[in-house]
């Protein structure tokens, strides 16, 4: 039975830095961040990301994530596999655990989740979660 996790995130750190820039082409750069979590997830985040812009300010990015912390009463620590796109000003992202990145209480972690947010704070994300 999957259960239902909600929570806030607050970015710690963001750089961002170019790493592919040429006349004509999509900017790419790379992103190191620092997030940090309350709710039915607390703790903390590790996250790079690779980005690509489009002329018109858009954005297609994938990134990995290892948060360290508890989901519930359990404690450790798993990857998300982030799959997003920026447009509009909004971030919008899909959220899974990678299979086997679970340590500790959190060993065995499945889920997917997602979140949807503009530049201004609470960032808020949803996850469904179960243990196999």
């Amino acid at each position: 039975m999957s259960e239902h996790a909600t929570a806030a995130f607050t970015l710690k750190s963001w750089d961002e830095k170019p790493y592919d820039e040429r006349q004509g082409l999509p900017k790419l750069t790379r992103v190191s961040a620092t997030k940090s979590y309350e709710g039915d997830i607390a703790g903390e985040g590790k996250l790079e990301y690779l980005m690509m812009y489009r002329d018109d300010g858009s954005a297609t990015f994938v990134g990995l994530e290892r948060v360290t912390g508890s989901i519930a009463d359990l404690s450790g620590a798993f990857v998300f596999q982030h799959m997003g796109n920026f447009e509009n000003g909004i971030a919008k992202v899909a959220l899974s655990i990678v299979p086997g990145s679970g340590t500790e209480g959190l060993h065995q972690l499945h889920g997917e989740g997602e979140f949807a947010v503009g530049h201004q704070p609470p960032f808020k994300m949803t996850l469904d979660y179960d243990f196999k």
